[in-house]
């Protein structure tokens, strides 16, 4: 019997949307600040998934630049229809009017004809609210389904304009937080599907059903027909779940979740799991027959278009990354916060390197430059790099660094201080801290790692990759979470693990050159 275990995409993989053409599955996620925004990923056997581009690539169509933390891009919706891909997505803005008018969000829509791309330039449909998903009715009629509950606004034939007022056909059952709507037909009905409870650990998915797409909708007497009921288990705040059908006839459901880390801390973000539907004899349905989420579940039967899954033991994931910088695009698995500035930062200035130089903007504002992560994939793994660096005036670093956002992060750089020096530095929403330094450090080049245990993380310097020193542990690091500083509201991404460098606001314009990055994972500790 083969086996999958969840989470199936593991890491910074929230508001899974997830559809089937023929035999290939696709899955679009929520990108937030991070740019390139709206991953897309393909599986074949609906358990192994790899990126494979992103709805939005080019920075001209999505100005990021001044969104704060877990704003951006919320929870896309992606669907085919007449032979196109469509990716709907909220961007939320700051709401501050800084851009001119109070905003606070606007609802795109970008399509292709190849499920990677290159996806159009987005087209804005000026609906104040969140979390857009697109369903097509017999008559051919397109719709936005959006929140609270369920609206649903007609669309023109291409998607991109609104020709119709909104029209609200179901409020959700009244537990609160009624988002992540989704609408499709089987037989007869007409089922609604949204999450409801709030993100954190009331989440969960409630379904209803109609005759008519206009309702009235009548509530399932199995809801929630997903929650996680244990709060000891492993994986947590179970919702926002959209269905698929396989070509074999069997129904399945995507939703996030997040894992527990030493506690309710949700370290490396809200990721996706999948567990299977069964439809019963009064044409409702349940999800992993109302058990809650599956840690351990029996794969989908797919044999005709795949091999079979390897097991469990494999976590359905390629859990060991290694980039070299020797390509002449960045690996799908990078993510920049917020826009990249091209003009400072090369993959072929030194070729075999990635370099940034270190400019205006530190970790702790959201003007900084060209911070190049990856999302932490487990609870437990071990990054590092090899950096050729010669700073010369106070202020200019370059390192790795373990982020969350603007206000919470922790950073190991090579620096200039009064000469060189290896500097251990967090911010836990209060400013910087000095954790740990190392002085007169050598003019060569200089390999930096963490190594992370949970809730701790060390941090090593060495001159040869091999023989590794110690420059300072963290331990409980509950501020690289969702939930660890309860005075930051809008915490939704997780921890994210990569490379940057800035001047410290000293002026200066310095090439910092990242000769590779390395992020493997011990499975037995996970």
């Amino acid at each position: 019997m083969n086996t999958y275990q969840n989470p199936v995409q593991r890491g910074f993989f929230p508001d899974p949307s997830v559809i089937r053409v023929n035999d290939d599955y696709y899955m679009v996620n929520s990108s937030f600040q991070y740019f390139p925004a709206i991953p897309i990923s393909h599986s074949k056997d609906m358990v192994h998934w790899e990126i494979i581009g992103h709805a939005i690539t080019d920075t001209s169509y999505l100005d990021l630049r001044d969104i704060k933390n877990s704003h951006g891009i919320w929870a896309p919706d992606i669907s085919y229809s007449n032979g196109r891909f469509i990716i709907m997505a909220t961007l939320r803005l700051n709401g501050d009017g800084t851009r001119g008018k109070n905003v606070l969000r606007r609802q795109l829509v970008v399509s292709s004809d190849k499920p990677e791309g290159p996806y159009t330039k987005p087209a804005w449909l000026e609906v104040d609210s969140i979390d857009p998903s697109h369903f097509t009715d017999d008559d051919g009629k397109h719709y936005m389904v959006i929140s609270p509950g369920i609206n649903l606004v007609p669309l023109s034939d291409d998607c991109t304009k609104v020709i119709g007022e909104k029209i609200n056909v179901w409020q959700g059952t009244g537990e609160g937080c009624t988002e992540g709507p989704h609408i499709f037909r089987r037989g007869k009905y007409y089922y609604a599907v949204v999450a409801e409870g709030g993100t954190g650990y009331g989440h969960g998915i409630n379904v209803a059903r109609s005759e008519s797409l206009f309702g009235p909708y009548e509530p399932s007497p199995y809801n929630p027909v997903m929650r996680q009921f244990d709060e000891n288990a492993l994986i947590q705040r179970t919702g926002h779940g959209k269905l698929v059908q396989t070509q074999n006839g069997d129904w399945w459901v995507y939703y996030l979740c997040g894992r527990r880390n030493e506690g309710n801390y949700t370290t490396v973000g809200r990721e996706t799991a999948m567990d299977p539907v069964t439809w019963l004899s009064d044409d409702w349905f349940v999800i992993n027959d109302r058990k809650g989420p599956s840690l351990i579940n029996t794969a989908p039967d797919l044999p005709q278009v795949c091999p079979p899954a390897t097991g469990d033991n494999d976590k359905n994931h390629h859990f060991a990354f290694h980039d070299d910088f020797d390509k002449e695009q960045l690996d799908l698995q990078w993510e920049f916060v917020r826009n990249p500035d091209w003009g400072n930062c090369s993959l072929t200035e030194n070729p075999g390197h990635f370099r940034i130089w270190a400019t205006d903007g530190c970790l702790d504002e959201i003007r900084a430059k060209n911070t190049l992560v990856r999302r932490e994939t487990e609870l437990s793994y071990i990054a590092e790099t090899k950096l050729l660096f010669e700073p010369q005036r106070d202020g200019e670093q370059a390192g790795i660094t373990c982020y969350y956002s603007t206000v919470t992060y922790a950073r190991c750089a090579l620096c200039y201080e009064g000469g060189r020096k290896i500097q251990l530095v967090i911010n836990r929403n209060h400013g910087e801290e000095l954790i740990a330094q190392i002085d007169d450090i050598r003019e060569q080049p200089v390999y930096l790692k963490v190594v992370v245990e949970k809730l701790t993380r060390t941090f090593y310097y060495s001159y040869d990759g091999t023989d590794w020193e110690l420059v300072g542990t963290l331990h409980n690091c509950i501020y690289l979470c969702d939930e660890g500083v309860p005075d930051d509201r809008k915490r939704h991404t997780g921890t994210l693990v990569g490379i940057y460098a800035n001047n410290g606001g000293c002026g200066s314009r310095i090439a910092a050159d990242f000769d590779y990055f390395d992020y493997t994972t011990d499975m037995k500790q996970q």
